[in-house]
């Protein structure tokens, strides 16, 4: 599928507000509603949109200590156990597999420090873990998901973006 300036100005507004309905859209791309639906299902179908969702205030939650923890994990026979037990963890928000120092970084979101030692500890016994390095965030200037996109006045086109693994 290849992006035009309408598409762009499409995923630039949802990243700014999505819940921003449907006729709304439309009329701010001016397209018809049921032009913007097809166009919607598309980015969708395409894996341009992800999902839609709510950004909740997590300390309203009880989750207060927001960490990011680098983890070393010994080998590669362990990389999808790894990644399976952090998947199942409700705590751990990301994890990627990153160069440098650990083999993967968690972002983990805890009530306090006596269940992110209790967290911790769980991480430090899974299979192939040999090291954990924490840094707890003391404040948060920003957090955000929304990426730079193309100037929808200056693109023509552009190639669907490469799966990452």
């Amino acid at each position: 599928m290849n992006l035009d300036g309408i598409d762009l100005q499409i995923l630039e507004a949802l990243q700014r507000e999505g819940r921003t309905k449907r006729s709304n859209l439309a009329e701010k791309v001016n397209l018809s509603l049921p032009a913007l639906s097809e166009r919607l299902r598309k980015l969708e179908q395409e894996g341009y949109i992800l999902g839609y969702f709510a950004k909740l205030n997590h300390r309203l939650f009880g989750k207060d200590i927001t960490a990011f923890v680098v983890v070393t994990v010994d080998s590669s026979k362990h990389f999808q156990s790894f990644l399976d037990h952090a998947g199942k963890n409700e705590e751990i928000l990301e994890c990627h597999a990153i160069t440098g120092d650990g083999t993967h970084i968690l972002k983990v979101r805890t009530e306090n420090t006596a269940s992110l030692e209790k967290l911790l500890a769980k991480i430090q016994s899974w299979p192939g873990v040999v090291q954990t390095r924490t840094s707890i965030v003391l404040s948060t200037q920003k957090e955000s998901f929304h990426i730079k996109l193309p100037d929808a006045k200056h693109h023509s086109h552009s190639e669907r973006p490469k799966e990452s693994t």
